[in-house]
């Protein structure tokens, strides 16, 4: 196809086109009727809730060291005199920290497991930590206008907390409802109450009893979330699966209850207690499970494959190991997408106007090679430096900057240039009739 060269200063051209690409891609993810076509989209809603990290996590990793810091210890269905028994023989054998990753409330018709479980959580001498959680009303956050300012903390009754501290337990998974897949990617490093001091999360609150230092990384962070930097789930001998990372030790509840564990298993380690299922046989329960990166099908929406408490021992074990996820700031992130599509449009425009008929076979080879070498550097970065580059925007404008810098060229700047023509040419009458 044969192509007008063009004139005019091709650098100010690749700044228009730039800024047409960005215009175009906000009126499509913005203006509710193109929202219609995302009903025919079946491919683009299996992959909507992956993210090219997924595959470092998931793929590119080796089988990580196990976490000797952390235990696991599954509460099953044991009613709450069994609870309480399980902490009472941990207590015995001297954990540094207690964390109790559930909810207890009210005697839900279990007067003496309730009495049973309140005695031995008081009176351990093992540092509890229980979880809360925090919310914002609805009235408050219209009150507010955006800031995240929260006035509801949720705890156990108080007949369980006279010995305790506590820890928010909030995972981020935009998830709306109990029902709803629940993808954990983040979670909220602190939470400020109003009128109450300021929680840590549960995770960083655990590493802090063993290491009080651990958690000064994260304070000086001050991010409102950090990208948890998954490493393994607990060590199942039940499931045979070898393409599962494991990371940390668990007992069993009957373990735990027939004190079938060596004492120097927990004596000075994080214990985390919480539901991990029925028992570890169960490979078929929902209850308290999460889809995090390290499932590997994560985009055909497989079972949830990791339990709360699990998720936890992972943010415990980053604080611990100082192992976080680093990432550019969503300006800096903007202006490197900013920066690349005005770059391909600078190209593009070179062989638009020298190389008319090379440019669409050109221009899409170009796209596919660059938006394959982007996402091998996305994808290598993760899994060799845990430093998440996030260039989704920037991807998308290079990808659509060859065939829309056509429409530029052939409709846009021809228009634009018509009209300013024939107004140059209004204006060159009425002086010529004011002389």
């Amino acid at each position: 196809m044969s192509r007008t060269k063009g004139n005019g200063n091709i650098w100010i051209d690749s700044i228009f086109g730039t800024v047409f690409i960005y215009l175009f891609m906000y009126l499509v993810s913005n203006i509710s009727a193109f929202k219609i076509f995302d009903a025919f989209d079946s491919i683009g809603q299996a992959l909507e809730d992956m993210e090219m990290t997924d595959i470092a996590f998931s793929q590119m990793r080796s089988q990580p060291e196990m976490d000797n810091n952390i235990i696991l210890v599954n509460i099953g269905n044991l009613p709450r005199a069994g609870i309480a028994e399980q902490i009472r023989i941990l207590d015995k054998y001297e954990p540094k920290v207690i964390g109790l990753d559930s909810f207890f409330k009210g005697y839900v018709g279990d007067t003496l497991g309730t009495l049973s479980l309140a005695n031995a959580i008081n009176s351990a001498k093992t540092d509890i930590v229980m979880v809360a959680k925090v919310e914002q009303s609805d009235s408050l956050a219209a009150v507010s206008a955006g800031e995240e300012i929260y006035d509801q903390l949720y705890v156990s009754d108080p007949i369980f907390t006279s010995n305790v501290e506590f820890a928010i337990a909030n995972l981020d998974t935009d998830a709306e409802f109990q029902e709803d897949v629940k993808i954990c990617r983040k979670f909220p490093s602190f939470r400020t109450v109003i009128g109450g001091e300021r929680q840590v999360a549960f995770g960083a609150k655990l590493a802090s009893k063993l290491n009080p230092d651990a958690i000064n990384t994260l304070v000086a962070r001050d991010n409102e979330f950090e990208t948890i930097n998954y490493r393994g789930d607990f060590y199942n001998f039940y499931n045979k699966d070898t393409t599962v990372f494991k990371r940390f030790a668990a007992l069993d509840f009957d373990e735990v209850l027939g004190e079938n564990f060596d004492p120097s298993f927990v004596k000075g380690k994080i214990v985390i207690m919480g539901f991990i299922g029925a028992d570890f046989l169960d490979m078929y329960s929902w209850e308290d499970k999460f889809f995090t990166p390290l499932n590997k099908k994560m985009a055909g929406r497989a079972n949830p494959d990791m339990y709360g408490p699990v998720i936890h021992a992972n943010i415990a074990s980053m604080v611990l190991n100082d192992d976080y996820v680093d990432t550019l700031s969503d300006t800096t992130e903007f202006i490197i997408g900013i920066i690349l599509c005005y770059f391909n449009v600078l190209l593009f425009s070179v062989i638009y106007r020298k190389m008319g008929a090379w440019y669409d076979g050109l221009t899409k080879l170009i796209q596919v090679i660059e938006v394959i070498l982007l996402l091998f550097l996305i994808i290598q970065l993760f899994a060799s430096y845990s430093f998440k580059l996030e260039l989704s925007i920037g991807l998308f404008a290079v990808a659509l900057a060859g065939d829309l810098l056509e429409v530029y060229y052939g409709v846009i700047r021809n228009a634009v240039m018509k009209i300013w023509s024939r107004i140059g040419f209004r204006r060159k009458k009425l002086a010529d009739k004011g002389t």
